[in-house]
């Protein structure tokens, strides 16, 4: 395998802020179809960068699962996208993702292939997660949960507290909370 598939880093505040619109994008889905966040029009976004192999994502998942189920009642669209080269871990494939959405109901999971999306939102780390509110405007990004590390157990489920928030109408503070995983694995420049 090209490259340290384990390498930590913690996401980043650079590239969006506050207040910025969610870029667009289409991408496939694990059906097959293509999608846009301009599909989701007066919906909440949460859209989490995240991979199939990744030992701080992997806890996650059924989290992920549950916010996407509790949330989706009320306005509120989960978005999973693997940005990943293949070619760094097998078990990142599209083949894999559909796999894995099957196995944990992920109504969206999408393969960034050309890593253009996780460019355009700042995406550093899996899992990575982007809050946007019904007018797909930034509000929080930032950790799904305070288990910081594989093995935690997490005592504050932060996303959930966030959705809580904005969808009651108070203000999120603070927008920016460090979320750490294993890096995107970056294509080789050519």
């Amino acid at each position: 395998m090209p490259g340290d598939t384990m390498s930590l880093l913690q996401s980043d505040m650079y590239t969006l802020k506050k207040g910025s619109k969610a870029p667009d994008f289409s991408l496939k889905n694990v059906d097959g179809k293509l999608v846009s966040p301009t599909d989701f029009k007066g919906k909440a976004l949460v859209i989490i960068f995240m991979c199939n192999h990744c030992p701080y994502v992997k806890p996650k998942m059924q989290e992920i699962a549950d916010i996407q189920k509790k949330y989706a009642p009320k306005g509120v669209v989960v978005v999973c996208i693997s940005s990943n080269d293949v070619n760094y871990v097998e078990e990142d494939s599209f083949e894999h993702m559909q796999e894995l959405a099957k196995k944990f109901g992920y109504t969206y999971y999408f393969y960034d292939e050309s890593q253009d999306v996780a460019r355009s939102y700042g995406a550093t780390c899996t899992p990575d997660p982007f809050v946007f509110d019904r007018d797909h405007k930034l509000v929080y990004h930032g950790r799904i949960n305070d288990a910081m590390n594989p093995d935690d157990k997490p005592k504050e489920h932060t996303l959930q507290l966030v959705l809580d928030k904005m969808l009651s109408g108070q203000k999120v503070d603070p927008w920016f909370v460090y979320s750490q995983g294993c890096s995107i694995k970056w294509k080789p420049s050519e």
